[in-house]
């Protein structure tokens, strides 16, 4: 993007960010831009970059909006037009707010709209990165739990198999089923 220097020694670079309703259409939309870019080339104005922020919600409803769309609009003009932009975008129909300001020496104009794409790119990696994260320590639990639960029924089988009597010899089940018939008395 362009560094902020003005051509000639008459002229400073502006900022202008215009705040305009949501929903338009698109024709309406086009018609706003176009009219604000309309005032300052009246005004004598060299359009150097724009960059469309698109919508975003408004801290507070204005108008009865409570969303609007941004356009930043850098321009190289004389000092003394500034007071004249500033009225004419008071009364463009359509734009609910602007602000000129003039940009420190050495501004650089950076795109919103690329960085926040951007942005928008690493949020979702991270976004899905994390995701991941989880599946992969969900499917570790998982995993962990099957182990102990296997590690338990194995203890449980062999705790069972130890319990379960031999089978008796058949001299001591001769014995006791001889000691047990000769019992003169039975208690029944």
């Amino acid at each position: 993007m362009p560094t902020l220097t003005p051509s000639t020694e008459d002229a400073l670079i502006y900022e202008c960010a215009v705040l305009y309703p949501y929903p338009l259409s698109q024709k309406e939309e086009q018609e706003i831009i176009k009219e604000v870019e309309k005032i300052f080339e009246d005004a004598g104005g060299k359009q150097i970059a724009k960059d469309s922020w698109g919508r975003r919600g408004l801290a507070y409803a204005i108008k009865g909006y409570t969303e609007g769309c941004y356009m930043i609009l850098y321009y190289e003009l004389a000092p003394a037009k500034v007071q004249e932009i500033d009225e004419a975008l008071r009364i463009l129909r359509g734009v609910l707010r602007h602000l000129i300001i003039k940009p420190p020496k050495g501004y650089e104009v950076v795109e919103y709209s690329e960085k926040y794409e951007a942005w928008r790119k690493e949020r979702s990696t991270e976004a899905e990165r994390r995701k991941e994260e989880r599946e992969q320590e969900l499917q570790h639990r998982v995993a962990e739990k099957a182990k102990r639960q296997a590690k338990r029924a194995q203890e449980e089988k062999k705790t069972t198999a130890a319990e379960v009597k031999k089978p008796m010899e058949e001299k001591k089940l001769t014995e006791q089923l001889e000691k047990i018939i000769s019992e003169d008395e039975f208690d029944l």
